[in-house]
């Protein structure tokens, strides 16, 4: 049974652009709340870090670095990371656009059930920001769905 989750997007922006929205701490933190941490080198740790810096939420090596095309890293909550996954960024033109494909592959059950709805959020606002120069408001979403 294959359970990796691919999400594909096409994005007005360069691969230059997007491969620095995936791996700048700063850029990260204004479309995903988050930092993404490392020297970008394969062999190299990296980590997602909360933007306050108080919680690692995912570490994980580079498994493949060549920017900006391609990037894949491992990926495992800091709270076990026996449960290891594998994410690949796949960056590329196409006319006058970029293709952005990530696959999050070996997922267990549990992870797969984590990340099936956190991907299409991170990437959509990553598209927007990048498009638009402003992030998606998942907060104002999450508060007028419970209401």
């Amino acid at each position: 049974m294959n359970n990796d989750f691919i999400y594909t997007t096409f994005i007005k922006s360069t691969p230059e652009k997007v491969w620095q929205a995936i791996t700048n701490p700063e850029f990260a933190r204004q479309y995903w709340g988050n930092e993404t941490i490392s020297d970008w080198k394969k062999g190299s740790d990296w980590k997602l870090v909360s933007a306050d810096g108080k919680d690692v939420r995912v570490v994980g090596k580079i498994l493949e670095s060549t920017p900006p095309t391609r990037l894949v890293v491992s990926w495992a909550s800091p709270q076990n990371t026996a449960d290891e996954s594998q994410v690949a960024y796949d960056i590329s033109m196409l006319a006058d656009m970029v293709r952005l494909e990530v696959v999050h592959s070996k997922l267990s059950k549990e992870m797969a059930g984590r990340i099936t709805y956190g991907w299409p959020r991170v990437l959509s606002s990553l598209k927007s920001f990048l498009e638009t120069g402003k992030a998606l408001d998942f907060a104002a979403a999450d508060e007028q769905k419970c209401a």
